[in-house]
């Protein structure tokens, strides 16, 4: 991987560690702070919903003041925000500080695929998007599985304290790999310029398929996630730590598809990742409803894993190029719906479960994401492109 790819690749596992590291240690911030761990997993949903609201925002301001800039503020505030959040002595304070690592976070993910895009053309953009993709996996991979480790030594304080100065590190080397932009003149985006921009992004045709899309995604796949440990209870396997292996699996496949991506694109072509990837976690969606013990569970994980990122790596393309003058608004939006999708999910899921039962409920989840590789493989229609421009990043 280049260099500048890797750095940007190391913000990424910057941002996806602070958004699962507080997971694990929830029940010592209950303990500690005298809330039940119901409203101890406010936290997650606090972060969870302020990264997807800043989306939109924190974009244009990216493509106002420039790209790189703009990454290394949202480092910034999100390691800020981790450290401080050590010493909150209140769940009000805890809760204020994680909303501002929202804020940090919401901004890093999206800016840096904008960065991406800038830096590499549309046929090779899948490939080094995948790359990047894979700091966002070990980030969320060492997120839910070493915080409680540490935590059970040095407490959730020295968690936040840990990711603060994780975060602060990857802030500086971004500031130093991208330091003769960030020291220079950056062209930026004149705010005329930026309407046009979200004007030529939603006049697009690929633009209402690919953040529908998306939405859908995060839904029908991702919604399922907080029904996991129910689900194995319901099997038999009560221990909160075989949901969380089973859960891993999924990002364990998304590492993999950031592996083989440059050996399949080529092979498939973007068509054939869609279709693939939709049937690949459509399939896996059918195969948990009807109840395998959990070792097949974490294997289907793996393997829904492994389709969603076939799928939604694709899209990323797709939405990178809706406005080239605009790619960060564009991937904000992008990021935007794909979360507002997540929010959603356990809603709809809870409904379904409520009136359906879990077998029908998963099979037209299954049903609905194979379908939606297919109907994505149909409808969107890779557009040609000037010179890539440097200026802006």
């Amino acid at each position: 991987m280049p260099p500048l790819l890797t750095i940007i690749a190391m913000s990424t596992f910057a941002a996806a560690l602070s958004a699962r590291a507080v997971e694990p240690v929830l029940p010592q911030i209950g303990n500690d702070l005298s809330v039940s761990i119901a409203i101890a997993a406010g936290l997650s949903a606090a972060n969870a919903l302020t990264f997807a609201l800043v989306q939109p925002f924190l974009g244009a301001l990216a493509d106002l003041f420039g790209k790189a800039r703009l990454v290394v503020v949202c480092l910034i505030v999100l390691a800020v925000a981790n450290a401080a959040g050590a010493f909150a002595t209140s769940y009000s304070m805890l809760f204020a500080t994680r909303i501002l690592a929202g804020v940090g976070a919401g901004g890093v993910f999206p800016i840096a695929m904008g960065l991406t895009s800038d830096l590499v053309p549309t046929h090779q953009r899948q490939i080094a998007m995948g790359r990047v993709l894979g700091g966002a996996m070990i980030g969320n991979l060492l997120g839910a599985t070493f915080s409680g480790i540490i935590g059970d030594f040095v407490g959730w304080r020295g968690v936040l304290l840990l990711l603060g100065a994780l975060v602060m590190i990857a802030s500086f080397a971004v500031a130093y790999g991208f330091r003769g932009v960030l020291s220079g003149t950056v062209q930026r985006v004149p705010l005329s310029q930026l309407k046009q921009g979200y004007q030529t992004i939603l006049a697009n045709p690929n633009a209402r398929v690919c953040f529908t899309a998306v939405f859908i995604e995060g839904l029908c796949i991702l919604g399922l996630f907080p029904f996991v440990a129910a689900f194995l209870a319901d099997l038999g396997e009560p221990r909160l730590s075989i949901a969380g292996v089973v859960i891993a699996g999924f990002a364990v496949g998304g590492l993999c598809y950031t592996l083989t991506v440059s050996r399949l694109l080529p092979r498939l072509g973007v068509n054939g990742m869609m279709i693939g990837g939709g049937l690949l976690a459509g399939t896996q969606l059918a195969f948990v409803a009807f109840g395998a013990p959990w070792p097949w569970q974490l294997v289907s994980f793996f393997l829904m894993g492994w389709g969603f990122y076939s799928l939604h790596g694709s899209l990323q393309i797709f939405s990178s190029d809706l406005a080239p003058e605009a790619r960060a608004s564009a991937l904000a939006i992008h990021s935007f719906f794909f979360f507002m999708g997540q929010a959603a999910g356990p809603v709809i899921y809870g409904f379904g479960l409520a009136h359906f039962g879990k077998t029908a409920t998963m099979l037209i989840s299954a049903t609905i994401v194979i379908t939606l590789g297919f109907v994505c493989a149909r409808l969107l229609h890779q557009q040609p492109t000037g010179p890539e421009d440097m200026a802006d990043i």
